[in-house]
């Protein structure tokens, strides 16, 4: 096993990924920021450096820096965590250039994903199912709307190098597809560095499904089961589930052999997700993106499959093979992430601000991991993520009640939270029949 392992990110994943760490006797490095140096994260790692000021570019994204942390504490290893730097293919080939162990997939596989235009392409040769769109970029507004009338609209417009629910838009005619092409591109070269456009076809009404995936140290990848990922703002995830309520056996065992033909094209290692759209009412589903990390909503397979996705992240990295039986993978209940951010429960607007009270919800099938305890300061140079609501039962409707005692013992104050957003949706009858697309927020506000 690796015997010391910094952490590249902050709060509660780097949490999270410290307490799997120093469960497995390996030394934890936490870097954090001058904005972030009160969070628990730093307190509860065996040692911590300060990388820079809030700024997340002179900081968590500051390859120098980290790379210079990593090197005065003596770390075998980097735990990237999600966002930041996680799938930075250059990042990860410095990492291992300079004789470090990339906990993640490698560089070329992390490339090869990252453009979403080559992904689906690669995919398409794979045998996975991709919804109809261009195979190149479109150069030009003229090219965009060629591409557009072979296609049919409505079209979703995406920033090839996009993610994490940034970088699209949708026009439903010609006259929108000027407007959203150019903001499309503008927005993907300010944030990314790359203008490339993609034109695909859009779905009005559809369930986002996801594929967690495990490519191991032997070489085979195999497939751990589905997250229901359809309650959206803005394109980002506010709930998650697994297994999803839309999916039939049959239906998935089509889903997981697809994500396993996915990962192995590009010849996967460690944790990744192979994310889908799942047409309603049907058993059609398309390729949407690979994302080669650990994913926030990662604990709801982990309590499914009984299983700690980081120590086998580690495992991978070390040339282990897992602490499961790849041949004998047995999902068991249900489990529902919610995503408690400081931002307004209408709107979903940032609300950062000083917490006045943090008390977390306990009892059988809770789990919280937070980023933040009572008097810590959520700032607006982050994510407004400050934890993950996780309730696990024997079945659905269980694990919903559960929420919903979970939600109500939550006692939050200080900055803007979407608590009230939660005891909403659990009473809402799309989402407690098990029947809602991605649509669904939108309706409800």
């Amino acid at each position: 096993m690796i015997e010391s392992l910094l952490v590249a990110n902050r709060g509660e994943i780097a949490r999270r990924i410290i307490r799997t760490a120093r469960r497995l006797g390996v030394r934890a490095i936490a870097v954090y920021s001058e904005a972030d140096a009160d969070l628990p994260f730093v307190r509860e790692a065996d040692e911590a450096v300060c990388v820079g000021p809030a700024n997340p570019a002179q900081s968590y994204r500051n390859t120098e820096a980290i790379l210079a942390a990593a090197a005065s504490t003596g770390a075998q290893a980097i735990h990237p965590g999600y966002g930041f730097l996680s799938e930075n293919a250059d990042f990860a080939r410095t990492v291992e250039a300079k004789g470090l162990v990339w906990v993640g997939p490698g560089a070329d596989a992390i490339s090869a994903m990252g453009d979403k235009i080559n992904a689906r392409n690669l995919m398409a040769a794979a045998g996975v199912p991709v919804a109809p769109g261009t195979t190149e970029p479109a150069a030009d507004l003229t090219a965009a709307v060629a591409a557009a009338n072979e296609i049919g609209y409505p079209v979703m417009v995406k920033a090839a190098a996009g993610g994490g629910g940034m970088g699209m838009g949708v026009a439903a005619d010609e006259s929108a597809l000027r407007t959203e092409y150019d903001k499309v591109r503008a927005f993907a070269e300010r944030m990314f560095g790359d203008g490339s456009v993609l034109i695909e076809r859009y779905f009005p009404r559809v369930r986002h499904v996801e594929v967690q995936i495990l490519g191991l140290a032997d070489g085979r990848v195999v497939a751990l089961g589905e997250r229901e990922c359809s309650v959206q703002r803005r394109n980002q995830k506010l709930v998650e589930e697994s297994p999803s309520p839309a999916v039939s056996p049959q239906l998935r065992e089509r889903l997981l052999a697809a994500a396993v033909r996915a990962g192995e094209a590009v010849g996967y290692r460690n944790a990744g997700t192979v994310e889908c759209l799942l047409v309603p009412g049907t058993d059609e589903f398309f390729f949407l993106e690979m994302n080669t990390r650990l994913q926030v909503e990662h604990p709801v397979t982990e309590l499914v499959y009984g299983l700690d996705l980081v120590e086998e992240q580690l495992r991978v990295a070390a040339g282990l093979p897992p602490t499961f039986d790849p041949d004998a993978l047995s999902p068991r209940g249900h489990a529902i992430e919610l995503r408690i951010n400081a931002e307004d429960p209408k709107r979903f607007l940032p609300g950062p601000g000083v917490i006045k009270t943090w008390v977390e919800p306990t009892g059988e099938g809770v789990r919280v991991d937070s980023g933040y305890v009572e008097g810590n300061t959520v700032t607006p140079f982050y994510d407004s993520l400050m934890a993950k609501l996780i309730v696990y039962a024997d079945t659905r409707s269980e694990a919903i009640a559960r929420a919903r005692t979970a939600v109500a013992e939550f006692a939050l104050s200080g900055p803007k939270n979407n608590l009230p957003f939660f005891t909403e949706l659990l009473d809402n009858q799309e989402f407690t029949s098990g029947t809602y697309d991605t649509t669904l927020i939108t309706r409800m506000r």
